[in-house]
């Protein structure tokens, strides 16, 4: 058996035996291979039909659930992210991912899935390191998320909160 393929199927063991993020960098150092090498077998399993979601902190395998999920617009500009990200969490919600509408490309979707205030510190302190723009800023702060959330009840606890605080995108009268 080649040892790509091997490595595949380990890359997949490690990914079905943990729920937090695995980073490339450290499959790279347990097979001994590049960090680029890993990227390449994730890419050939993701085209073999394997649900791994590439997030800033790693790659997680999608499980199912049974969370509500709803889309959500929002507005904001920088300064109001982390406030953004905190009230969506505090609130109950874990933010799945992140979309904006480009004039080129469509649809751009960044998946997130931050669910705890840690997360949001990771996020955040990863946003700092990497001096890279948000894509909301290439629409003028406006975007949607995808929220999963347990009840009803906590996507109006969610909406509400980022009303407030003026976060929420709503029709201007």
């Amino acid at each position: 058996m080649k040892d790509g393929i091997k490595r595949r199927r380990e890359i997949l063991k490690i990914l079905k035996s943990n729920k937090r993020p695995v980073s490339a960098t450290k499959l790279a150092e347990r097979f001994g291979v590049s960090r680029q090498s890993i990227v390449g077998d994730v890419a050939l399993l993701r085209a073999a039909g394997e649900n791994i979601i590439a997030m800033p902190r790693g790659y997680v395998l999608e499980r199912s659930s049974t969370r509500i999920t709803s889309k959500i617009a929002v507005q904001h500009d920088r300064d109001q992210a982390e406030e953004e990200l905190r009230t969506i969490v505090e609130a109950g919600g874990e933010i799945v991912d992140v979309i904006v509408e480009h004039p080129l490309y469509g649809e751009l979707v960044g998946g997130l899935h931050i669910s705890t205030q840690k997360d949001v510190d990771s996020f955040i302190k990863n946003y700092h390191s990497s001096k890279a723009v948000f894509l909301s800023e290439l629409t003028d702060g406006i975007h949607l998320h995808t929220i999963a959330y347990e009840a009803k009840a906590d996507l109006a606890k969610i909406t509400q909160a980022l009303s407030e605080k003026g976060i929420l995108y709503e029709e201007k009268e």
